[in-house]
């Protein structure tokens, strides 16, 4: 399937190669990819990240076990497991060694375990966490609804799914001068940065392929959780779901 990138740099792999071709991909800009993160969001991504966590852990127990699902360089479980008020662990999971790798210093002196894991078939037994995130990585499941599926599994009942994740602002100017960034600047700057030819040119078409907010809440709601809310960040360059395990 051809990216809609304007210039046609970038293609989405087939459904039935994705896993593999993802995997390839953040194996190789993995060295780069906490750079990346930072630059290209302007800093924002840890405010991103911050508030994400809060939202995970309203009403939910500090001292409890939970998964931070496609993990990449753990940065979302580091905010989790760093806290001062968190007295629980943080499993970290992520189906490429090489980013797991690039953050595991992230790990040191705090509750936080890393561990290879596929998000569509997680290492863990039914009902087992307290709660679960997932920051930039459901976009890139080969099957989303089997991944939401696998951690809904995972979840205690009453336990809270959190979302982290890229969508596309709404409102005019911004969705035009933010198009244009995410299209052209972003891909140039993330070629010459991290020495890969596609990586940054898929993150913008998958972004522009992925469902929508509304899409996406009701694809979580069929997979098994209740009261599914979200809320979108930064003129709605991202958005934050949450659901309950019912």
């Amino acid at each position: 399937m051809a990216s809609r990138l304007d210039d046609g740099a970038g293609v989405l792999p087939a459904p039935a190669e994705k896993a593999a071709a993802v995997r390839r991909m953040f194996g190789a800009i993995a060295p780069r990819y906490d750079l990346l993160n930072h630059l290209l969001s302007l800093n924002r991504d840890k405010r991103w990240r911050r508030r994400a966590v809060d939202v995970l852990m309203q009403g939910a127990p500090a001292d409890g076990t939970y998964l931070d699902a496609c993990a990449g360089t753990l940065d979302l479980g580091q905010e989790l497991a760093r806290r001062p008020s968190f007295r629980g662990r943080v499993l970290a999971t992520d189906f490429t060694p090489e980013m797991l790798v690039r953050g595991r210093a992230k790990a040191e002196g705090i509750p936080m375990f890393p561990a290879a894991g596929d998000t569509l078939s997680l290492p863990l037994r039914d009902a087992s966490v307290d709660g679960a995130t997932v920051g930039f990585g459901v976009r890139n499941l080969a099957d989303l609804d089997a991944g939401l599926r696998e951690l809904v599994r995972v979840l205690r009942p009453g336990a809270k799914l959190v979302i982290l994740e890229f969508t596309t602002p709404a409102w005019q100017p911004f969705r035009g001068i933010y198009l244009f960034y995410f299209r052209h600047v972003l891909p140039r700057i993330g070629r010459m940065i991290s020495s890969h030819g596609t990586a940054y040119s898929y993150l913008p078409a998958s972004v522009l392929e992925f469902p929508e907010p509304p899409e996406l809440a009701e694809r979580m709601r069929t997979a098994g959780l209740r009261d599914v809310t979200w809320e979108t960040r930064t003129g709605g360059i991202v958005a934050i779901h949450s659901g309950v395990r019912a």
